[in-house]
């Protein structure tokens, strides 16, 4: 009969013990998994209530949002650091191409001086064809320089913005975090004061 009772016992503490997070699990609002950030904090703003300057944030949204935002300044931080690696070798086939540029600029000056006829590797070439197919791969890479041109502008204003959008972020959760401690701290003192009311009227 003991051992029964002490079976049940411990049944009882494993279930107490996890079923409040499974409750916590299951409350959570849909906004918390689907939403980004801001969308989080204005769930926050406008489903907790304010008491005497201080709000009341339930734990599980509280870490939840703090997960969330770590992870998106993680996220934040690895797309940055591929736009930069993406700047980096746009930067250097712009460079590649402006090389071959200039070096298939000299060749046509250096072609527009010579004859009607051409000699390549010992084939006369017209010179109305030859001088056809090197502006033909002058202006093919022209167009492929300014697709390069192109696709580092946008890649420098996506990492502008991404990062304008990671200081806003950060800000804002440290904002958040500090009113947060601050509101606590002051709840903590102000039931401590009361406490300390309590015991003097007894």
């Amino acid at each position: 009969m003991r051992q029964f009772i002490l079976k049940l016992s411990v049944f009882a503490v494993v279930i107490l013990s996890v079923s409040p997070i499974g409750f916590c699990q299951s409350d959570l609002p849909d906004v918390f998994k689907n939403e980004p950030i801001p969308e989080q904090l204005k769930y926050l703003e406008e489903h907790t209530r304010i008491y005497e300057n201080y709000r009341a944030i339930r734990e599980d949204m509280f870490r939840v949002i703090t997960k969330n935002t770590v992870d998106t300044l993680r996220n934040a931080k690895t797309k940055i650091s591929v736009l930069i690696q993406e700047t980096n070798v746009l930067n250097a086939r712009i460079d590649s191409l402006r090389e071959s540029l200039e070096s298939t600029g000299a060749s046509l000056e250096k072609a527009s001086s010579t004859k009607n006829s051409i000699s390549i590797l010992g084939i006369e070439v017209n010179k109305v064809v030859y001088n056809s197919v090197m502006w033909t791969i002058v202006a093919a890479l022209l167009l492929l320089l300014a697709i390069g041109y192109l696709t580092f502008k946008h890649n420098r204003i996506t990492t502008v913005k991404t990062l304008k959008e990671l200081d806003d972020l950060k800000a804002g959760f440290e904002e958040y975090r500090t009113k947060t401690r601050l509101e606590r701290e002051k709840m903590n003192v102000d039931h401590f004061n009361e406490i300390q009311k309590l015991k003097g009227k007894r």
